[in-house]
């Protein structure tokens, strides 16, 4: 496990129904859904948090500093508070922040807030214009990104586009069951593979749709925890990696080992925590998944298995919220994605589910242990482990 000063729990966690269009509040009264519910569940008032951890995509919206104009949303006036943009990665990396801030002793209770609300800007324009449309057509931007599914189709076969109509068929099954997702929509196979392509292989009915939303997680010391929670769940440790020459021959690859961010990522985490067979030891994982070929490619890195187990396991609905090793049971990031909390809602879902408190979306399994990613810009992975135990 990390070796902090103090171990770390989540004693509260609040979101917004994620959706796309939100014209009855504005960023502010929308964040401040998310904080009210957090203290909600926690049942805590903004008098008893120390400290504010505040981010979501301002660096391609364009709108700057908003954490001073929500001040009002999340309870922010007079108290410390820091902002963080990392791109897509911005909840998971505000998550990992919150954590070293009560952990290191610097405070007892912090609170985390991601957001992303496009009617005021939209993140896209800043993703999309990134790349030269003709030169870089090869690697996009932002989600769309095809190489990779290309890859898996060469590798195992045409079988895979079936594979990977059939995983978002399961993802649309778990969001249709959690009433803060912003697609819920009863799909078939059929209605995935005649979707229209965006770049082949990927269809529309593969990808992330374009969310507004707001994820709060209320962050404690132990000896906090304990008292504020009947039900704390323990930050075990967290990890990020990432690839600092984003384009070149050497894209989405971490030239010291050739592994993916992702891979590594994982790897050390487990390492650090005695986990030999991810299989066995992880009950669940939530996993930032932007299309269903990255979904099937990535999770084959954060099990440590080798290329191809995932396509193997959705065949047999063995990550099925009924299945051996559920996956998004909250629909994950193919059903909501508010970019800036889309990596804290990943860290909430995976706590209700330790909690058993994820209502219709609860696996039917018990969840003992969790692992949360994050995903975004330059191929950043951050992910978390947390369990029911404190460690």
């Amino acid at each position: 496990m990390a070796h902090w000063n103090r171990k770390v729990a989540i004693v509260g966690v609040g979101q917004t129904q994620h959706r796309s269009h939100s014209h009855d509040v504005n960023q502010l009264e929308m964040i401040n859904q998310a904080v009210r519910a957090a203290l909600e569940d926690a049942q805590l008032s903004l008098k008893d948090i120390d400290m504010n951890v505040h981010g979501n995509m301002e660096l391609f919206e364009g709108i700057y500093q908003g954490d001073m104009w929500h001040v009002d949303g999340y309870g922010g006036f007079m108290k410390p508070g820091i902002r963080i943009t990392t791109g897509g990665t911005t909840g998971g990396t505000i998550s990992a922040a919150a954590i070293n801030l009560v952990a290191s002793g610097c405070y007892d209770i912090v609170m985390a807030i991601g957001f992303e609300k496009l009617e005021e800007a939209n993140a896209t324009t800043g993703i999309t214009n990134f790349f030269d449309p003709l030169w870089c057509r090869w690697v996009n931007a932002g989600a769309i990104n095809a190489r990779s599914a290309g890859q898996m189709i060469k590798n195992f076969g045409i079988g895979v586009e079936e594979i990977a109509a059939k995983l978002r068929v399961q993802i649309a099954e778990n969001a249709a069951l959690n009433p803060y997702a912003h697609l819920r929509q009863k799909l078939t196979i059929e209605d995935v593979m005649k979707s229209p392509y965006l770049m082949y292989p990927l269809r529309f009915l593969h990808m992330c749709p374009q969310s507004n939303g707001a994820c709060c997680i209320i962050y404690a010391a132990e000896n906090k925890a304990a008292k504020i929670s009947r039900k704390p769940v323990w930050i075990v440790d967290h990890d990020s990696a990432h690839v600092e020459n984003y384009v070149g021959p050497d894209t989405f690859i971490l030239e010291e080992n050739n592994e993916k961010s992702q891979s590594v990522c994982a790897r050390r985490i487990y390492k650090r925590n005695g986990i030999t067979d991810p299989l066995k030891q992880i009950d669940l994982l939530e996993m930032y998944d932007p299309h269903a070929y990255w979904h099937l490619e990535w999770l084959d890195f954060f099990l440590q298995k080798p290329a191809g187990t995932s396509l193997k396991m959705v065949e047999k609905g063995e990550t099925a919220r009924d299945g051996i090793f559920p996956v998004n049971p909250s629909g994950g990031v193919l059903a909501s994605n508010p970019i800036g909390a889309s990596g804290t809602v990943r860290i909430a879902e995976a706590a209700l589910q330790i909690r058993g408190d994820a209502g219709q979306r609860q696996v039917t399994k018990e969840v003992k242990t969790a692992v949360a990613t994050a995903f975004g810009g330059t191929m950043w992975t951050v992910m978390h482990l947390l369990s029911k135990s404190k460690p």
